[in-house]
């Protein structure tokens, strides 16, 4: 049934704001366990080795499950049961951490948090490439991600005021709180993208006038250059638990350890949309490899870990790159690549990327293990200097005209 253009944009603010909701109680759930978690597998005998092989299991999982659900999401019509089963089952599982009395027991939760997680990614992204035009996909990602992240700062502060009182067991528990809301807004408040929309009815004639980008031919040239940058950044991309360690390590108590998840997501909150914002009208490569940088000046302090206050003053710039990085990038892989195979290169770039995560994990781990802590630093801050320089650099147009000629 066709709907008229003053029911269509209603409709699709309603879409991003409830995916906004919906991101903001999940990680508050999330960040209240994750910011305590390292000083959880300390007290269950576990160091930084067991932490590494904990997120790297976890990210591999979770990058087969986003390569799944990519290729997945443009072969399904409704992406919406994939979405919401991905946030139920994430937040039916945190819970069981106040239960876990050995470090294995934390990986096989991990493993069933990352897998919901990497099964809702995709369909999700799409749904919200779906929702708006594309001059304002930046926008789009930047609010959610902000509101996301502002969720990450109401975890932490709530865990700081349930751990005094309630221990770290007690912040598992109520972490169920805003992940059962979180399930109901995903649930009730989220809508599959109508088709007779103005917005379907360009994704629909694009899809037309690009007939010869079949979705099963080979992606675009400029995908591929964003994803050697990304991967190659991602192999120093570490879990964030490395640098809580590290704060502990230094001499920040494992007490004021949410409190650095507060400071990191403030920065992160009010970055995110003005970075979307800005990637919508100058270049998101550019914005997207300022934030490289920045990560890694970041690793480089932490490498050195000259004093407290200098890792509290770099865990707050910390966030900059997130806000820099995250809602720009799944942009730019968007507008690189053909609208009937966005959830294939979404797919794809979450699988990549997380592969390399996992490696970077376990390499860290084994680094900080027979190295000392400042050698894994240092190694990611190099890596992230060489990809922002590569994220620059754009191909030819006959390389970018390519892919389209081959069958």
């Amino acid at each position: 049934m066709p709907v008229h253009s003053s029911d269509t944009e209603p409709s699709a603010a309603r879409n991003i704001y409830a995916f906004g909701i919906t991101s903001f109680l999940n990680d508050t759930a999330t960040e209240m366990a994750y910011w305590v978690l390292p000083a959880f597998l300390i007290s269950l005998g576990a160091g930084p080795a067991q932490l590494g092989l904990i997120e790297g299991v976890a990210e591999s999982v979770a990058s087969f499950a986003k390569l799944f659900s990519g290729y997945l999401t443009d072969r399904i019509d409704r992406r919406k049961p994939l979405v919401v089963a991905g946030y139920a089952v994430a937040n039916a599982v945190k819970p069981l951490l106040a239960l876990a009395t050995a470090w294995w027991h934390i990986l096989l939760i991990r493993f069933g948090d990352r897998l919901a997680k990497g099964v809702r990614g995709a369909p999700r992204d799409v749904m919200v490439a779906e929702s708006v035009p594309k001059e304002r996909l930046g926008s789009a990602y930047g609010l959610i991600q902000s509101m996301d992240s502002a969720g990450a700062i109401i975890g932490p502060l709530a865990a700081l005021v349930l751990l005094a009182r309630f221990g770290i067991r007690g912040v598992f528990w109520a972490a169920v709180i805003p992940g059962a809301l979180c399930v109901m807004v995903a649930l009730f408040g989220i809508r599959e993208p109508r088709r007779g929309s103005p917005i379907q009815q360009e994704l629909n004639n694009a899809k037309k006038s690009s007939a010869p980008i079949a979705s099963a031919g080979p992606l675009p040239g400029p995908f591929y250059m964003v994803l050697i940058a990304v991967t190659l950044f991602s192999l120093g991309n570490s879990s964030d638990m490395f640098l809580v360690m590290r704060a502990q390590n230094i001499g920040i108590p494992v007490a004021l350890a949410p409190l650095l998840g507060l400071v990191f997501n403030l920065t992160y909150t009010l970055g995110s949309w003005p970075a979307g914002w800005f990637s919508d009208h100058f270049s998101r490569r550019g914005i997207a490899a300022a934030g490289y940088l920045i990560f890694a000046a970041v690793y480089y302090v932490f490498g050195r870990a000259p004093s407290a206050l200098a890792i509290w003053i770099t865990i707050a710039v910390y966030g900059l790159y997130y806000a820099l990085t995250q809602p720009v990038l799944k942009a730019l892989v968007v507008e690189t690549v053909a609208q009937d195979v966005r959830g294939r290169a979404l797919g794809v770039y979450f699988f990549v990327t997380s592969v390399a995560t996992l490696a970077a994990s376990l390499i860290t781990g084994e680094l900080w293990k027979h190295y000392g802590a400042g050698v894994p630093f240092y190694f990611s801050a190099g890596l992230a200097a060489v990809s922002a320089m590569l994220l620059v650099i754009r191909p030819n147009r006959t390389a970018q005209r390519l892919p389209a000629t081959i069958p």
